[in-house]
């Protein structure tokens, strides 16, 4: 099995709904994701995946995000965006355009990260 992994980032703000505490009040991030994917084999060219074409992928989807406010976007309208939220609704989107994406992370900050993967 091979393992692909890229990173990418992108900084925006949001507030903790439900929640009591620091993180109930506007706050920012300059969150930094990580996506793996994972391939089983290799093309005739010896690559699973070219790097490029997957952190396109990816920062296509951390677009929405960057540089906004988090709970007025999409569905974080409606949806809690915490960390994990943000993690499967990273991975959803990434695998509408790679279906061999394995697990994403969502790091808050150097010590802090929640990962979403299936299974």
């Amino acid at each position: 099995m091979y393992e692909i992994k890229i990173k990418s980032n992108f900084s925006a703000a949001h507030n903790l709904r439900n929640y009591r505490g620091k993180c109930e009040n506007l706050h920012g991030h300059n969150w930094n994701i990580e996506a793996i994917f994972e391939y089983e084999k290799l093309s005739k060219d010896g690559m699973a995946v070219d790097f490029k074409e997957a952190k396109d992928l990816l920062n296509s989807v951390l677009a929405k995000f960057d540089h906004s406010y988090l709970n007025e976007t999409g569905v974080f309208k409606r949806l809690n965006p915490t960390s994990e939220n943000m993690a499967k609704l990273i991975y959803d989107e990434v695998k509408k355009g790679n279906r061999y994406i394995a697990s994403v992370s969502v790091w808050e900050n150097e010590n802090s990260c929640a990962t979403y993967r299936e299974g």
